[in-house]
């Protein structure tokens, strides 16, 4: 046998490149379609086939199904998607896998496209040089389609020659002998190799080479296929394995969604696949049962109608499917279950201009929780009993535990996305969420300065007038209102922000100039004898917090907006 551990060496090496270049160019592609990508993210509604939609144009535009379903768990995780939308978008991202093997069947094996390969790079070495992005990103997607080319040439070369080593043929005669055990041996091999490399895409192109070697028939490819699509769930179920429980529950209904497909097939196997043939044999393409070449063909054709038939047959149970994987991983009883965002960072970071759509949302809801956190102050003020006002002051002291964290949490994420090759865009994007969260972060810090001063001002018994009580929640409206402004600016945009930030402005402008009459009015409440000088302290504090808020969600419009943020 002619193949020692130098050709194994080569055949691993000619494998890299081929996974290197599909990274490149799946680098490349989202760099050029980032911002349309996260637009259709988040589009998505509950919607099935709009799921289903999403989840093809994603994996199709990264180029792995793995990246997609990790992607998927993470939202669900951070509760940017339910399970239905999950389940759906899973089941588009089959779907969407499938276009790799139509590029290494149509391109790989019909066109010598790698002799392509080194003009290619000329071309995108000039365009990765220019200072222009969206040319930057097109030189970079050149560049990955040509080493994904080049390695896959490597790999056709490093494959052993059945002719020089007929020990191979032998071995693997011997697993054909079994009928429908071999098509179990081989949906097996698949499974392993797809969890060994963590890449479908790459056990894919493997099992197409061996084909058009003449390694292994049509049959046999077609159940490495199909262990390929058990193969790969197993990455989004590692990722899921320190997520909260919906990400759990879409990683299990992945892997429940391809093993049933996988069972149905098994049980039409030899039925379907003469389909195929009789197919390719009517339309002029040769038998891939005869002929080693059409092999590829007939997989992808295999591989994509699989899918497509089996999203269309189990589209229609999406909600059993919830049902099932709610009833197996039933919640664990906590009444909020915060999302995580680290858990999922390597894996989601194989799509870093998607991952700025995470961050967004992550953000907002971030900011969403200082509001509710803010609004426990007026509560405490009314609040008479004693129990019901520690509970509240408990609640603020652990929303602003809970804010320290997140901004830790949501910061360190940003920091990895930001070491990841991002368009100046998405970089930009992601050096305004860090300035987001450090000002929701000092909202908290004030909300738990408030609540403090107000648990003092209970223990020493100080009351505030009839007055005062109306002018600070007068002042709370206020405040109010600017939070409502400043969510919205978060949730629509910049452009959104731009085009209202007068209104942000002027909301800010009758905080501070409530502020300043309420307190020249203290003063004189003082001087009449009206106002207790503790409660006019008391008082004053909690309207200058407020205040202070103000500014603080001005700074994040801002920030929103592009504006004032050097």
């Amino acid at each position: 046998m002619n193949f020692g551990f130098t050709q194994i060496l080569t055949l691993f090496g000619s494998l890299s490149l081929f996974l290197f270049g599909m990274k490149t160019m799946s680098d490349g592609i989202q760099k050029v379609a980032g911002d349309k990508m996260r637009s259709i993210l988040s589009a998505m509604t509950s919607n099935r086939f709009m799921g289903v939609l999403t989840g093809l144009i994603v994996t199709t535009l990264v180029q792995s199904s793995s990246a997609s379903t990790v992607m998927v768990v993470s939202f669900v995780n951070a509760g940017l998607l339910n399970l239905s939308q999950a389940i759906g978008v899973i089941m588009g991202a089959n779907i969407g896998t499938t276009t790799t093997a139509w590029i290494i069947s149509l391109l790989g094996f019909k066109v010598s496209i790698a002799a392509y390969s080194l003009p290619l790079i000329a071309i995108s070495f000039p365009l990765l040089m220019m200072s222009r992005e969206r040319l930057n990103s097109l030189g970079e997607t050149l560049l990955g389609f040509a080493l994904l080319f080049m390695g896959l040439e490597f790999l056709k070369s490093s494959v052993p020659d059945l002719n020089n080593n007929p020990e191979i043929f032998e071995a693997l005669g011997r697993l054909t002998d079994y009928g429908f055990y071999t098509t179990l041996i081989f949906l097996g091999i698949g499974t392993l190799l797809t969890i060994v490399l963590q890449s479908s895409s790459a056990t894919m192109a493997l099992t197409l080479v061996m084909c058009n070697n003449g390694w292994i028939g049509f049959e046999h490819g077609a159940a490495l296929v199909l262990g390929e699509n058990i193969g790969t769930t197993i990455t989004a179920n590692l990722a899921a394995l320190m997520g909260n429980s919906q990400a759990k529950r879409a990683a299990l209904a992945h892997t429940f969604f391809n093993l049933i497909g996988v069972i149905w097939m098994l049980i039409i196997f030899k039925s379907f696949i003469g389909q195929i043939d009789h197919f390719m044999v009517k339309f002029g393409l040769g038998s891939p049962f005869a002929i080693s070449t059409m092999v590829p063909i007939g997989l992808s054709i295999f591989h994509t109608a699989f899918n497509i038939i089996n999203t269309f047959l189990l589209i229609g149970l999406l909600k059993y499917f919830v049902t099932v994987v709610e009833y197996l991983l039933p919640s664990r009883g906590k009444k909020f279950e915060r999302p995580q965002l680290e858990f999922f960072s390597s894996g989601f970071l194989q799509a870093a201009e998607l991952s700025v759509f995470q961050a967004k949302k992550e953000t907002i809801r971030f900011a969403e929780l200082s509001h509710r956190m803010f609004n426990f102050i007026p509560a405490m003020i009314i609040e008479t009993d004693k129990k019901e006002f520690e509970d509240l002051r408990e609640r603020v002291s652990k929303y602003e535990e809970i804010t320290d964290r997140v901004e830790v949490e949501i910061t360190t994420f940003l920091v990895k996305i930001s070491k990841k090759q991002l368009s100046g865009h998405a970089a930009e994007e992601l050096r305004r969420m860090r300035l987001v969260c450090a000002e929701v972060e000092k909202i908290g810090d004030v909300c738990f300065k408030m609540s403090t001063l107000l648990a003092k001002k209970k223990e020493e018994k100080v009351y505030f007038t009839p007055a005062q009580r109306s002018e600070l929640f007068e002042m709370f409206k206020l405040t109010n209102d600017a939070f409502e402004q400043m969510l919205e600016n978060a949730e629509k945009g910049e452009s959104f922000a731009r085009q209202n930030l007068s209104r942000s402005i002027q909301l800010e402008a009758r905080i501070n100039a409530f502020r300043d009459a309420v307190g020249e009015e203290v003063i004189e409440d003082i001087e009449k004898g009206v106002a207790h000088v503790k409660s006019a302290f008391y008082f004053n504090k909690l309207v200058s917090s407020c205040e202070k808020i103000g500014d603080t969600l001005l700074n994040i419009s801002e920030a929103v907006a592009g504006v004032n943020i050097e």
